[in-house]
């Protein structure tokens, strides 16, 4: 179930999340082209964050190092995805500078959840998406009926299904709780607590915001939408041709 876009553009141009999508990918492509794979290992293990090289006093600077790192293209491009879709009307509320340190207070959140929850582990953690994963707890809070398309695959299977915001993110949340309860939260080389962590810290803290702008009376103004007019996809229409049988 992937999310690949959705209904509700953003009232100005969301340069935070630009900005951020353009620095994570040029770091990817620095240190990808180095010769070697113990080499790009050596950068994972270096800027990382290493939680047993955090309980013995050393490495802080990896709680930011590590927000810009990631394990393969995948990996990158699904983290951009996300906030992409997911990023810019919460800029649009919050403004520039604000959604930067947003952002980057769900990381670090995110960052220390996953250190409290396996402290020994040896194992460098990176990715952008613990800090995406509160992007989208904001989301969630400001923009519960939003609606956004995904994409269903179910082995050979494609279909695209609009649904409200609170239905998609409350599947991924409740995906990345289950994997949290295995032994040390992180399985298959996904940190999940990192990612419910750190949905939690973002929903949090964009609690002042939404009782700013007037809480549950909010969303009766808005109607649990972004507060622009939605735009219209058709997912219904296939542009591949029939073939009908004699």
């Amino acid at each position: 179930m992937l999310p690949i876009r959705d209904h509700n553009p953003s009232g100005r141009t969301p340069y935070v999340v630009n900005i951020l999508m353009a620095v994570n990918i040029l770091v990817y492509f620095a240190y990808f082209t180095l010769p070697g794979e113990l080499a790009i290992h050596a950068v994972w293990q270096h800027w990382g964050i290493v939680p047993a090289r955090i309980m013995q006093g050393g490495g802080y600077e990896t709680f930011v190092t590590s927000m810009f790192l990631h394990g393969g293209f995948m990996h990158l491009a699904g983290n951009m995805l996300f906030l992409w879709i997911f990023g810019d009307n919460l800029e649009d509320q919050m403004g520039h500078l604000p959604f930067l340190l947003f952002y980057t207070a769900g990381g670090l959140g995110a960052g220390l959840i996953h250190v409290i929850s396996d402290p020994y582990s040896v194992v460098p953690t990176i990715g952008a998406s613990g800090a995406i994963a509160a992007v989208m707890g904001g989301y969630l809070l400001l923009f519960p009926r939003a609606r956004i398309d995904i994409l269903l695959i179910l082995i050979v299977f494609f279909r695209v299904f609009t649904v409200p915001a609170w239905v998609m993110l409350g599947v991924w949340l409740g995906l990345q709780f289950l994997g949290s309860l295995s032994t040390s939260g992180e399985a298959g080389g996904v940190a999940y607590w990192a990612h419910t962590g750190g949905f939690v810290v973002g929903l949090i803290l964009t609690v002042p915001l939404w009782l700013r702008r007037g809480g549950t009376g909010y969303w009766n103004r808005t109607h649990g939408h972004p507060p622009h007019p939605d735009l219209e996809y058709d997912v219904t229409t296939s542009r591949i041709p029939k073939v009908r049988r004699r």
